[in-house]
């Protein structure tokens, strides 16, 4: 009966260890999962705002279709204007701004030209590819197609919603939009208690239980949630 309790004894030692261990082990494997998980997530939000703030400086407002936001990226346009020469202060002292050396430099008039110094004055406005100016360094074009899909949500999309919000200041009309990915999405298949409570710690918080760009519900400059 000694022998057997003994054994009985190290087998408790042993199991309490192991519970022990993993009390410790299980969160710190989880935050790593987590942080891995999350900064593929943060690399799409970026690209997302990116794009939706271009598109907006083109057309004054947000989409909610990220059908028509990716179509934007290999299909839209941006202008680029090439400058060379600098007006002086002797010349900004005469009343000559940009606009106004834009002007006598397309009218071709030489003598108007060389009488207020413009000769070396050049504005040309080209236009590139979105694509190829905002994101060609670091994505393919295949991967700007699945630019909506969260990683390890089994092809689920993003959320992405637009509004146009009332400033009770201006009264002005203010475009809004967010993207938005739920932690129960991507961080599905890790330890299931954890993520139960880091759902409930954010919930507590009041805030998104997930990683978020943008707000429709106030203004914050298209700030993301991690920042």
């Amino acid at each position: 009966m000694k022998y057997i309790s003994n054994i009985l004894l190290v087998v408790a030692i042993i199991a309490l260890g192991y519970l022990c261990v993993m009390s410790i082990r299980t969160p710190i494997k989880f935050e790593e999962q987590r942080s891995v998980r999350e900064q593929l997530i943060i690399q799409k939000l970026v690209d997302i705002r990116k794009a939706q703030v271009e598109l907006k400086n083109q057309t004054g407002k947000y989409t909610d279709s990220m059908d028509t936001l990716v179509n934007f990226i290999k299909n839209g346009k941006l202008p680029q204007v090439f400058k060379q020469g600098v007006l002086s202060d002797e010349q900004l002292a005469n009343g000559l701004t940009e606009e106004k050396a834009l002007r006598i430099v397309r009218s071709g008039n030489q003598k108007e030209i060389e009488a207020n110094g413009l000769q070396g004055f050049v504005r040309d406005t080209t236009y590139v590819s979105v694509y190829e100016k905002l994101f060609a360094a670091e994505r393919t074009i295949q991967q700007i197609d699945t630019l909506g899909t969260i990683p390890f949500s089994n092809g689920k999309s993003f959320e992405m919603d637009t509004i146009m919000h009332l400033n009770s200041t201006s009264g002005i009309l203010l475009p809004l939009f967010q993207a938005r990915a739920s932690y129960e999405i991507f961080l599905e298949g890790l330890n299931r208690q954890e993520l139960i409570n880091l759902i409930d710690k954010t919930n507590q918080l009041g805030k998104f239980p997930g990683l978020q760009v943008g707000s429709i519900d106030e203004p914050n400059n298209n700030a993301g949630n991690w920042e």
